[in-house]
């Protein structure tokens, strides 16, 4: 019933977006708009896409080091087939996928992974909001889209204040939560729990060196200006001109508004946020439909399509998806029932056994 709920509510909200985008659309001048583009911008401009998800490679390669070496060559179809799950399923259960099929190859529990993708959704969301900061001084935003920004610098600020609290005072983090949970969690679960969460807190070792902090953030937004790019490559298709600072604000706003809850694909949610920003630069709105749905069909069609070949690869079936899922949920309750051992021990076990130290 909860899944369902997710899915309609998804549904409804994506459909709402899709009225905002149309609103006041004439289709005569949109089709045609279509019918004039030049598609043969599309190829450079997926290229450049997928040099974008190789750099997403190396980042995810460099966070997970810690954890096992993983040549990119072996890391690059899990993540393809992570986002090719994120096009087609809802709430971004590919992120999930990844490390499922991360853990079945290369054998990394999913704890420590999952940990290191939450990770880089953060530095992601931290250039999108740095994105939008930079370009504020020289460009207006969108009326109605201040208060995603606003919410979106609370959540992403706040979580990563958060991981990097934990991630620099791992005993002291332990001790709150074994003050909070102890009494909540069966004692049956503790054994499985110890492991899973000394992986979680492995998870988060590149949070607890400023070079590699550095490193992650430079390698977002790396990848963020070379995705920026990609719709620079696709605007010179349609008969419009912005410069690269507009596209960087396209590219934070509409990408923060996948981060609201919709249908697999971020339908409505990515289109109707990127035509508001062409349409307050005055570009014509049949344009900036235009130019936005054909931008969202390229970034969508070919990682999907490259994914299900990987997916066939990896002899990985759509019940995998559900038993992934399945999975990301049991990890994240193991690593709430590990944390009440943890209390158990310090409330009660101080005097016959150590705390328990965080591996890296």
């Amino acid at each position: 019933m909860r899944r369902r709920w997710k899915f309609w509510a998804g549904i409804l909200i994506s459909l709402a977006f899709v009225i905002v985008a149309l609103a006041g659309l004439r289709l005569d001048d949109f089709w045609q708009t279509l019918r004039n583009a030049n598609y043969w911008w599309i190829i450079p401009a997926v290229a450049v896409y997928f040099a974008a998800v190789l750099a997403r490679t190396w980042r995810w390669h460099y966070m997970l080091r810690h954890l096992k070496a993983i040549p990119i060559r072996r890391l690059f179809p899990v993540v393809v087939i992570g986002y090719m799950g994120n096009n087609v399923y809802p709430a971004r259960a590919g992120e999930v996928l990844r490390s499922y099929v991360l853990k079945r190859r290369e054998g990394v529990g999913m704890g420590a992974s999952l940990t290191t993708v939450i990770l880089e959704r953060l530095f992601d969301g931290l250039v999108m909001l740095a994105f939008v900061f930079f370009t504020l001084p020289f460009i207006a935003l969108p009326p109605g889209y201040r208060i995603l920004v606003l919410i979106s610098s609370l959540l992403f600020g706040g979580a990563l204040i958060f991981f990097f609290a934990v991630a620099a005072w791992p005993r002291h983090t332990e001790r709150i939560y074994l003050l909070l949970l102890h009494k909540l969690i069966p004692e049956r679960f503790h054994h499985r729990a110890h492991a899973i969460f000394d992986r979680f807190m492995a998870g988060l070792h590149s949070l607890r060196s400023p070079r590699e902090v550095l490193m992650i953030f430079v390698a977002s937004t790396i990848i963020w200006l070379t995705e920026t790019t990609k719709y620079w490559f696709v605007m010179h298709a349609f008969p419009f001109t912005v410069s690269f600072p507009v596209l960087m604000l396209m590219t934070a706003v509409v990408n923060l508004a996948t981060t609201i809850p919709s249908t697999p694909g971020y339908i409505g949610t990515f289109d109707a946020p990127g035509i508001a920003v062409l349409k307050s630069f005055r570009i014509d709105g049949a344009v900036a439909a235009g130019y936005t749905i054909v931008l969202h069909a390229a970034l969508w069609l070919p990682i999907t399509l490259l994914g299900l070949i990987f997916m066939g690869r990896e002899s990985l079936r759509w019940g995998d998806f559900s038993r992934a899922l399945e999975e990301g949920r049991e990890a994240e309750q193991a690593i709430l029932e590990r944390e009440a051992e943890l209390e158990h021990e310090v409330l009660g076990q101080d005097d016959q056994r150590p705390m328990v130290e965080v591996k890296a």
